[in-house]
């Protein structure tokens, strides 16, 4: 049941059961009777011929987000950086090829940009997917890279496969990482690793920025130290 839910995405919005069965590589019958299950907990709906998904399913991500414990943990840390900066602040995990953001500060601004908690952005366009990935060793890296599908979002959108790893491999010394224009050329975005009291990486704290007003020079000065301090906080108690 999960497998269909997770079939669903933007190019297959609305699937018929022989659609669906392609897509998990369930067999006919079986995939059938799964999305008769899902229609009969509220999870989908049907015509008799397609199904789609209800907006029901929006539960079982939201229950992550109120039942684990860091999200609780750090909204109080990013809230602080929040004000102090006037920037929206993010936390985010990897989950597999794809960077999820788990928290996210309440705006300063009326207007922010940013991604909002639950949102899933390929690893490979955001900050926080570099810093997550230079924690990984070196042979899971490679076998990532070797999977990973380096879509293009922007001109800056890094697609070689060498060159990212390479850049993933720089930012294993750096106290922070900052990837311009990647994923929409107008937005910069800058990480740092949130490591627990045993020097394990567990999440990123990173901000999406406005490129036009933030040069790398004023990002390492004014927003990296801050972010530091709040990754050094949260080392005893993540």
């Amino acid at each position: 049941g999960l497998a269909m839910i997770e079939a669903f995405d933007d190019a297959r919005p609305r699937m018929t059961v022989a659609e669906a069965s392609t897509a998990t590589g369930i067999p006919r019958s079986a995939a059938r009777r799964y999305l008769l299950s899902l229609c009969h907990f509220g999870y989908a709906e049907t015509d008799g011929k397609r199904f789609w998904l209800t907006p029901r399913v929006l539960r079982l991500g939201q229950s992550y987000l109120e039942a684990a414990r860091m999200p609780r943990l750090v909204q109080p840390f990013i809230q602080r950086l929040s004000m102090a900066t006037g920037e929206t602040v993010n936390v985010s995990v990897l989950d597999g090829h794809e960077v999820v953001y788990v928290a996210r500060s309440n705006s300063p601004r009326v207007v922010s940009i940013g991604f909002h908690a639950g949102a899933r952005v390929p690893a490979h366009v955001v900050s926080p997917g570099t810093v997550l990935l230079a924690a990984l060793p070196e042979e899971a890296l490679r076998a990532w890279v070797a999977g990973h599908e380096f879509g293009v979002f922007s001109a800056n959108t890094v697609v070689d496969r060498e060159a990212f790893l390479e850049q993933v491999l720089a930012a294993r010394g750096q106290d922070a990482w900052i990837s311009r224009g990647r994923l929409d050329a107008g937005l910069v975005g800058v990480a740092v690793r949130l490591t627990d009291r045993r020097g394990e990486t567990r999440a990123a704290i990173g901000m999406t920025l406005q490129a036009a007003f933030w040069d790398d020079a004023r990002i390492g000065k004014e927003l990296v130290p801050g972010l530091q301090e709040t990754a050094a906080l949260l080392r005893q108690i993540v």
